[in-house]
């Protein structure tokens, strides 16, 4: 098994640009920006450029933890 590490930078408050962002979601940059717009990314802060803090986007990585695959047709609401 081999197993590829992607470096990220996070700012010592805790944000990352885009790029950051999507590399350390796993995700490209487009596909972030298309969440973003849609409204089902991560939360982002708007400074001039756009910034996710790590906290949000752990929250935005575990809300949709399922146990199976059943689980994860039904959605997050149960149907």
């Amino acid at each position: 098994m081999s197993v590829t590490f992607q470096e990220v930078t996070v700012l010592p408050d805790g944000r990352m640009d885009a790029k950051n962002a999507a590399a350390y979601c796993g995700l490209t940059v487009k596909t972030l920006a298309m969440k973003r717009c849609a409204g089902n990314g991560p939360r982002f802060v708007k400074l001039g450029r756009i910034f996710y803090f790590q906290k949000d986007l752990d929250d935005w990585l575990r809300r949709d933890v399922v146990a199976s695959t059943a689980q994860a047709r039904m959605g997050r609401h149960g149907y």
